[in-house]
Formats: C-alpha cells, structure tokens, sequence
C-alpha cells in the first residue's frame, strides 16, 4: 500500500488506518476511497465490491471545488501525469446534467482517476 498510500497523500487526501493492514481509506472534503490490500479478498465474507472487481482495480470521479489553475498546480506539485484533459464531461452534479472540466489521471495501481471541476468553482 506504500505507493498508493504517498500517491493520495501527494494529491491532498488524508489518510485513515483504523482498519489496517485490510483497508486504508483516503480521504478529502467529504470524499472517501477505500483501498483494499489484496489479502482482505481472500476472505469469503468480503462480498459487497463490484461482482468483477479485483484487488486494486476502481474508477472514480472526485468533484475538484477549487479552481482548474488550483487543481493543475496540484498534479504537477505532485508530478502526476494528466493523460486526456481538460475536457467538458457530463458529471453527476444535479443529476447528471452538469458539465464541468475534467482532467484524467492513474493512480500507481493504474486505476483512473477524475478530477472534474464546475464552473462556480472557477470564482474561488
């Protein structure tokens, strides 16, 4: 978990260990990601995951509420690659009919990442 751990620590998450060494929860803001070490899968009463999910795999939309020059200082101050962005996505701001600008990131498991930012937080 060491990469994972330093990766969301770089990007501005805090990091919860109450339940290590099964899971570590990222979070910020009001977002959390709970990352799950591989052996926390071999338990048959580890169920309530995406039925094809494995061990590290995800795909996550974070809500960006400060503003893109914020957000692009913070990947590179953290020299995460963007690898398509920015680009206007529909996000799921007010039921899904808000766009936002949208920048896609990995993180070291290769799960994508997206930082997406709408437009009232470009005034911040």
């Amino acid at each position: 978990m060491g990469p994972m751990l330093a990766f969301y620590t770089s990007i501005g998450f805090t990091v919860d260990e109450s339940m290590a060494p099964l899971m570590f929860s990222v979070c910020q803001g009001d977002m959390k990601l709970n990352l799950h070490a591989p052996r926390l899968w071999q338990s048959a009463k580890f169920d309530l995951r995406g039925p094809m999910a494995r061990p590290g795999c995800g795909d996550v939309c974070m809500v960006w509420d400060r503003s893109e020059a914020d957000l692009d200082a913070m990947l590179a101050a953290a020299s995460v690659e963007v690898i398509e962005g920015p680009v206007e996505r529909v996000g799921g701001k007010d039921t899904g009919s808000t766009t936002g600008t949208s920048r896609y990131v990995r993180d070291p498991e290769r799960n994508l990442l997206e930082f997406i930012v709408y437009p009232s937080s470009q005034h911040h």
